[in-house]
């Protein structure tokens, strides 16, 4: 096979430099490359000192001598709830707002920093009361309310390594994160708002814990939603009453900079879970660093909003960890962008004057489908950084992005980074890169990237091939908890001495990265191999699309055949024949070989929670199979409407 194990298909010519008066005052400037090129553990250390505050100064900034399993500024100690908190509140800083709270009914709260401290000594308290000490583990399952922040940070604080479990999970997921991580006692709510209505949490957690002997001692419960719950008695406590009960003062404790700070699970509901650890020294450095230099959040003067959720990476490095160690302004939003209107979000901006906004590309070509003409409702003017996350964005999602909601002014960081690398890897810098519509484009100042084809050698420019990270970094996971050998084999075993994240990626003239989705999603279209985000670009491309699932279905013929799923934006105009528009799109943007063999129209997507298209069901269905697992599904009904309306296209 030749050096290219990925067709290098869509090319993109536009080009924005930084505007000189944002790069003036930028955090993350030209010389960080040099100098982490220089002194890659020198570099890393600096950024350590920079921005966290250590108990005990570390001496030792990397070891790699047990590789894969790295450790980081090993032999000094610190608090990470002390960084996101205590030192903010000791610089005189406590009044300054931690979290404009909103509520989906309605309902706000402002949240200062010095606020969040009182709630976090007592609820650290709380856990001490229950038993909870050093190395035991507490599971989270809570909607997007301050009190998920707290449990977080009260878990740091005491050295319990905290386990979060998105709110929409069912009880079979939280049941096997459980008894993997071994958790003693379960932090929940009586439920959250979604969609308008309120949503109970509580009933799965006693499911999970009724479904057989359990390591879970006590469930704590937060009040929501004021919903009627149900209650075992002696295991049960209200939140507000553990509480209440507690003292109102706790000193952190220093933590070594290796200490487990959470567990993170990435499988679905089937199969053993796979539960990512991270640790706290590292962890730190990089979340505060990677949100200082790439969203360019600046303490003082921003409102920062990352749109994700507590259950998801994302919210641990970009709404708990990263911009509390900072001592930013953020918003925090519970519910649904389309609740109870599709301008919710742009209201929400207007309101509090939100200066940096991250959200995911599934959700950006979700307003472009509503229509240009509801952001244009709401005064966007504060925004000045865009980013995105989750998954590659496409050019036109990227280029209506910046147009609709930047005002044609905001730089726009597309970041690439996972679960396993724990902050951002790959993004531009907002103040130095000349950005490309839909490239993630270099390594960030410390990381080490390259694009290789199937023997491990790097492409060049212009080339395709998979995407490995060459050089250890401070936020890496640790291994999968309890299974140091599933480490190696899942992320270490593909290419020698370099970690494969699982993407496809290629490069462009200019060495700039494109990542082309998991390598899973590759079809091999007679005996080209395509990327499912290419194809997906391209059909976006059409002024009639909103969005686009490709999957490569079974083709006795060409090996695989394109399938495409396509939504349309609302208003678009359809006379014609739209399939064969769109077939033929795709010719004249890619090429014949990319072509659709079938495309069929749909009001949505299977998308798990966190907004990721479900490629696999999508194959299911165009290769006429039964439909797998759709538990992970954020709609389950999504299918049976593809499933039904499956021969119109």
């Amino acid at each position: 096979m030749s050096n290219e194990a990925l067709e290098n298909l869509l090319h993109e010519d536009r080009s924005f430099p930084p505007d000189p008066a944002f790069s003036a005052a930028a955090n993350g400037q030209a010389e960080l490359y040099a100098a982490a090129d220089a002194d890659h553990e020198g570099f890393w250390a600096d950024q350590a000192r920079r921005y966290v505050s250590w108990a005990t100064p570390f001496s030792q900034v990397l070891d790699w001598s047990n590789a894969p399993f790295a450790t980081w500024f090993a032999d000094g100690t610190l608090n990470a709830s002390y960084n996101c908190l205590d030192r903010h509140v000791a610089a005189g800083r406590g009044d300054k707002v931690a979290i404009h709270f909103v509520g989906e009914p309605g309902d706000t709260r402002t949240v200062t920093y010095a606020d969040l401290h009182r709630e976090v000594q007592k609820a650290a308290n709380a856990l001490t009361d229950l038993g909870i000490g050093k190395g035991d583990t507490v599971m989270i399952y809570l909607p997007m309310i301050p009190e998920a922040v707290v449990a977080l940070l009260a878990c740091a604080r005491i050295g319990a390594p905290h386990s979060v479990v998105f709110g929409g999970f069912s009880a079979e997921a939280l049941l096997t994160r459980i008894a993997d991580a071994q958790a003693k006692v379960v932090i929940t709510s009586d439920g959250g708002y979604r969609r308008g209505t309120p949503s109970a949490l509580k009933p799965a957690v006693d499911d999970a814990l009724a479904a057989g002997e359990s390591s879970v001692e006590k469930v704590l419960v937060i009040r929501r939603t004021g919903q009627d719950t149900p209650w075992t008695q002696g295991r049960d406590i209200w939140w507000d009453d553990a509480l209440a009960a507690a003292a109102d003062t706790h000193e952190a404790q220093p933590m070594e900079a290796e200490h487990p700070l959470f567990i993170l699970y990435t499988s679905g509901t089937t199969g053993k879970p796979k539960g990512i650890f991270h640790t706290t020294g590292g962890y730190l450095t990089q979340a505060a660093y990677t949100n200082a230099v790439v969203h360019d959040v600046h303490p003082d003067t921003d409102v920062y909003w990352c749109t994700a959720d507590i259950g998801w990476v994302t919210g641990h490095s970009y709404i708990v960890y990263g911009p509390m160690a900072l001592g930013a302004t953020q918003v925090m939003y519970e519910g649904t962008p389309d609740t109870p209107h599709q301008g919710r979000w742009w209201e929400i901006v207007q309101q509090y004057g939100v200066t940096v906004l991250y959200t995911a590309p599934t959700a950006i070509r979700t307003f472009m489908k509503w229509g240009d003409a509801i952001p244009a409702g709401f005064d966007l003017s504060s925004l000045r950084v865009l980013g995105s996350v989750g998954e590659p964005i496409n050019p036109e999602a990227w280029m209506w992005y910046r147009d609709h909601i930047g005002g044609g002014r905001c730089p726009i960081v597309d970041t690439w980074w996972q679960t396993e690398t724990g902050g951002i890897m790959i993004s531009p810098l907002p103040g130095v890169t000349a950005l490309k519509p839909g490239s993630a484009q270099r390594p960030i100042p410390g990381i080490g990237a390259e694009v290789v084809d199937d023997a491990g050698h790097a492409v060049p420019n212009g080339g395709g091939g998979y995407l490995v990270l060459n050089k250890p970094w401070p936020a890496m996971l640790r291994g999968i908890w309890g299974d140091p050998q599933r480490y190696r084999d899942t992320y270490w075993s593909r290419f020698e001495g370099v970690y494969f994240a699982g993407d496809g990626a290629k490069k462009d003239e200019e060495g700039n990265i494109w990542l082309l989705g998991r390598v899973d999603d590759v079809m091999n279209v007679s005996g080209h191999r395509l990327s499912t985000t290419e194809i997906e670009s391209a059909l976006v491309s059409h002024p009639a699309v909103a969005e686009a699932a490709v999957v490569g279905a079974s083709d006795e013929m060409t090996g695989q055949a394109v399938a495409a799923f396509v939504i349309l934006r609302e208003g678009a105009d359809t006379s014609g024949d739209i399939i064969t528009a769109l077939r033929n799109h795709v010719a004249k943007e890619i090429g014949p070989i990319a072509k659709p063999k079938s495309i069929m129209l749909v009001k949505e997507l299977p998308k798990t929670r966190s907004g990721k298209i479900m490629r696999r069901l999508l194959r299911d269905v165009a290769e006429k199979r039964e439909v797998g697992d759709v538990t992970t599904l954020a709609d389950s009904t999504v299918m049976d409407f593809i499933k039904t309306n499956l021969q119109s296209g």
